[in-house]
């Protein structure tokens, strides 16, 4: 398979070196490749999700590839996409941040992880200054997009920022020369750093190496994924739930149904060019991005959350939580109100002590016109609740009409 063919047929081909001799090199055997993130927060975001599948779908292809989890970039802050200067993280933040990030990044990409710090770290101002920045043509430096929007702010830019291209096309040179990688890859607000990396390595070693960049994913709204973006979508659980994760994708817009699909999953191309298709012929059966959300969700959580997701879902949009597995239920708990379990009280008590009425007489009320439902079923007279009601012996789910839910936990007594 003509590998960067399908990337361009996805739309994930933006910048380049000479096309021609990058396909080249990639047709003509493995090529050793990277991908870098910096562990600026505690986790990845969906903006860091196609540098993951493209190293993935080289992985898969045979090809040598390496995730770099920026240790000692992190510790500068790259100046691209921002309009001032970062705050800088302690050591002890950014080892947490590295630590976190590493696994998202082994379990989505699955290719073997570097961290810039382990040869980054022990380099001093002095050797770092006549092997790398004897190389470094100013000119060209300042003439990169990121550094001129910045150095055209209010805000100008700092030497530390302005240090940062050079610190990852070091890294460049370093993978090149212990690791063979001829290809780095990034965003397209990347791409003057991956340039940088090119120049460093043909001015140092004479070497050719190659890099592309991919359009940057755009909300749509139009703003980046990013870790400072309001509503950023991380790839960690406890920041995105596996549960709002999976709804994220539900509610993207039609329009961006195939994009997505070609982007953002391992589907091949024609597979998500037909799934879009049919979705188009019948949109509000929203089974596109179903298949999205559920493609997108395994990736990054794991099929058993993408289920539990899909489960919660269904019991939030009017199904019976009885038959639910226990992670549903869970991310029902995340996501409803919830409150002790009493065993031994009443319906109407129960009721009343949750925004679900407003009062006992109201509870008796609802329950009356047939209005409160208890794990699913309408609940026709007031009764006693009692242990054998727990689902998984844990939860009580409680409703008032279509979608109004409560949770009642009896680990929470």
């Amino acid at each position: 398979m003509d590998l960067l063919a399908d990337l361009e047929a996805r739309g994930l081909v933006q910048d380049s070196t000479d096309r021609d001799a990058l396909r080249a090199r990639i047709n003509e055997g493995p090529v050793g490749l990277y991908y870098g993130c910096d562990p600026s927060a505690d986790s990845l975001h969906v903006g860091n999700l196609i540098g993951l599948i493209v190293l993935r779908r080289f992985a898969d292809a045979g090809h040598n590839a390496i995730a770099l989890a920026g240790g000692a970039t992190g510790m500068i802050g790259d100046p691209g996409g921002r309009s001032r200067e970062r705050n800088l993280l302690d050591a002890a933040t950014l080892a947490r941040n590295n630590e976190r990030i590493a696994g998202q990044i082994e379990r989505i990409s699955r290719v073997r992880l570097v961290d810039n710090l382990d040869w980054t770290g022990p380099v001093t101002l002095l050797d770092f200054l006549r092997d790398v920045g004897k190389h470094a043509n100013v000119n060209q430096m300042i003439s990169r997009e990121s550094v001129k929007a910045r150095l055209e702010s209010e805000n100008g830019i700092s030497f530390t920022e302005f240090s940062y291209q050079l610190l990852q096309a070091n890294d460049y040179w370093h993978l090149f020369t212990t690791h063979g990688v001829e290809l780095q890859i990034g965003g397209s607000d990347q791409w003057g750093n991956l340039l940088a990396g090119v120049d460093l390595i043909r001015r140092a070693d004479g070497g050719h190496v190659h890099a592309f960049t991919w359009p940057l994913v755009l909300r749509s709204d139009g703003k980046k994924f990013g870790k400072s973006e309001e509503g950023a979508v991380w790839l960690a659980a406890d920041r995105t739930s596996p549960y709002q994760f999976f709804q994220y994708w539900m509610n993207v817009p039609d329009a961006d149904v195939e994009r997505f699909l070609l982007q953002l999953t391992l589907l091949p191309v024609e597979e998500a060019q037909a799934v879009a298709a049919a979705h188009l012929q019948a949109p509000n059966k929203r089974d596109g991005q179903r298949r999205l959300a559920r493609e997108v969700t395994t990736l990054v959580h794991g099929p058993a959350a993408t289920a539990a997701a899909e489960e919660a879902s269904a019991i939030l949009f009017g199904g019976s939580p009885a038959g639910a597995s226990q992670q549903a239920l869970e991310f029902l708990a995340g996501e409803v109100p919830t409150s002790s379990f009493a065993p031994g009280a009443d319906l109407a008590h129960a009721l009343a002590a949750t925004p679900l009425a407003s009062s006992l007489s109201d509870a008796r009320r609802t329950i009356a016109q047939g209005a409160a439902y208890v794990n699913g079923e309408p609940a026709r007279e007031d009764r006693p609740l009692s242990e054998a009601d727990l689902l998984h012996g844990r939860w009580l789910v409680l409703r008032r009409g279509k979608r109004t839910y409560h949770l009642l936990d009896a680990a929470a007594r």
